[in-house]
């Protein structure tokens, strides 16, 4: 099960990146390939029936797996970047993070509207900034089609925080 799999590699990094949290280190999984292409395959298995136009990744560690997803779907891939990462016009969002604040950006002309997005990001933890990025393609005029993350920390709820977005929250590891 891919699962099991997955919680052999993931790696806990106590105290980053900063006292108090346990950082999910996932780099462990980009040294097997064959794990990487059956993570895509278990994404893609999740979202089955979904009516998906392109693919939003979260900066930096959302951008590995959801290009591949992207890729792997024959789908555009829209980055969202960190404040003044992007070269073109932009529209900002800020948010708290649970170590901290932070501003990210998209493209004006990422996608056209109407479009139904799938926002990726390695891990759900509290949520705030996958709600910012929710927020960014709705101010696009987009549709958040569904969220899909590697790592899910349930014992935080932000899947709740979510729902008013998409019902459609896809995890590979939930803790």
């Amino acid at each position: 099960m891919i699962q099991d799999k997955l919680k052999l590699e993931i790696r806990d990094i106590v105290d980053f990146p900063k006292p108090g949290i346990v950082f999910k280190d996932i780099t462990p999984l980009l040294k097997d390939a064959a794990l990487c292409n059956e993570m895509i395959d278990a994404i893609i298995d999740q979202l089955q029936g979904i009516e998906i136009d392109a693919i939003a990744g979260i900066e930096s560690r959302g951008f590995l797996f959801g290009f591949l997803l992207a890729n792997r779907l024959g789908l555009p891939f829209i980055p969202i970047r960190k404040q003044g990462k992007l070269p073109f016009k932009t529209i900002a969002e800020s948010y708290a993070l649970e170590y901290g604040q932070a501003t990210i950006e998209i493209h004006e002309d990422a996608f056209e509207q109407g479009s139904r997005i799938l926002i990726h990001d390695d891990l759900l933890a509290t949520g705030g900034t996958v709600v910012a990025a929710s927020k960014l393609i709705e101010k696009l005029g987009g549709v958040i089609a569904a969220y899909s993350f590697i790592i899910s920390l349930d014992f935080l709820k932000a899947k709740g925080r979510l729902s008013r977005f998409s019902d459609t929250i896809c995890s590979l590891v939930s803790y």
